[in-house]
Parts: structure tokens; C-alpha cells; sequence
């Protein structure tokens, strides 16, 4: 019952700070968007573009490094900032048209970010903690294909082995 306790107060902590971190990023972006787009007059894709582009800096920064930082992803830097990379250029076009449809229909950008924000608050939690950032990688191993042989005989030993992904 205690193994269980620690998990779930784990769990919890890893939460608050995926909350607190998640908030860093939104309060960045928001501020930006609000600054591009309402004072500085740009259209709403650029200054999507341009507040989110900022944000997401800073959230990787403190996902990778304080909410989800365990030694499994020490080996794996480039598969997780391109896992981080791809969920944003998703959560990115998803934002922008949650936004332009809200505003449709009468709802401004400024609150239309707080409705997004909270559907993006579930999504991420699940890709992040699920994908981008596992507690472990898994290893795949290498399939022999017809590639491969022609591949390790022109390239040498070194070629025929599957980069870790």
C-alpha cells in the first residue's frame, strides 16, 4: 500500500508542476497574443505564430527539465524535442482553428485562448507524459529487409544497424 502511495503522490507532484509549468507557457503566450494582435494590430495567424513559437521555448524547457526529467531520456534528446516538436506543430494548428472558429462565432481571441487552454491542458498531459517524454523507451529492433543487406554491404557493419529511434 505505501509502493502505491508514493506513485499516486508522485503523480500528483508531477502534476502540480506540469500545471505550474503549463501556466508559464500559457500566461507567456497569452500576454504575446494579446500584445500582437489587439495593440500592434497583426493578423491573428502571425501573432499565433509568433506568441506560441515563444511559449513553446519555454514550456520544453521546463517540461524536459523539471516535470519530466528522468534518466531514460538522457540517451534520447533528438527523439524527444522531435516528439515535443510534432505534438506542438499539432497542438498549433488545432489552436488556431479553435480560435478562428470561437471567433466566428462571436467569441474574441483573448477568451477563446482560455477555452483552448483548457481542452490543450488534457491533450498535452496525456502526449507528454505518455510519448514525448516516457518514463522508458522502448527499443525496437532491427528488421533485416533486402535494404538493409545492400545497405550494410556498401556502407560497411556500421550502416546495417537501425538508428536507435
Amino acid at each position: 500500500m505505501a509502493k502505491k502511495t508514493k506513485q499516486r503522490r508522485k503523480l500528483i507532484i508531477q502534476f502540480v508542476e506540469y500545471m505550474v509549468s503549463g501556466g508559464v507557457y500559457f500566461w507567456i503566450g497569452y500576454g504575446l497574443l494579446d500584445y500582437f494582435y489587439y495593440l500592434l494590430h497583426w493578423n491573428l495567424w502571425w501573432s499565433t505564430i509568433v506568441s506560441n513559437v515563444v511559449g513553446w521555448s519555454v514550456n520544453f524547457v521546463l517540461q524536459r527539465f523539471w516535470v519530466f526529467n528522468n534518466k531514460a531520456l538522457k540517451g534520447h534528446q533528438t527523439q524527444v524535442t522531435g516528439r515535443y516538436i510534432f505534438i506542438t506543430l499539432v497542438d498549433f494548428v488545432l489552436n488556431y482553428f479553435i480560435l478562428y472558429g470561437l471567433k466566428l462565432i462571436g467569441i474574441t481571441p483573448a477568451i477563446g485562448q482560455f477555452i483552448s487552454s483548457a481542452f490543450f491542458t488534457v491533450w498535452n498531459w496525456l502526449w507528454y507524459k505518455y510519448w514525448v517524454f516516457p518514463e522508458k523507451f522502448v527499443r525496437k529492433r532491427s528488421v533485416v529487409t533486402p535494404a538493409r543487406i545492400i545497405a550494410h554491404r556498401a556502407h560497411g557493419h556500421a550502416a546495417y544497424h537501425k538508428a536507435s529511434s
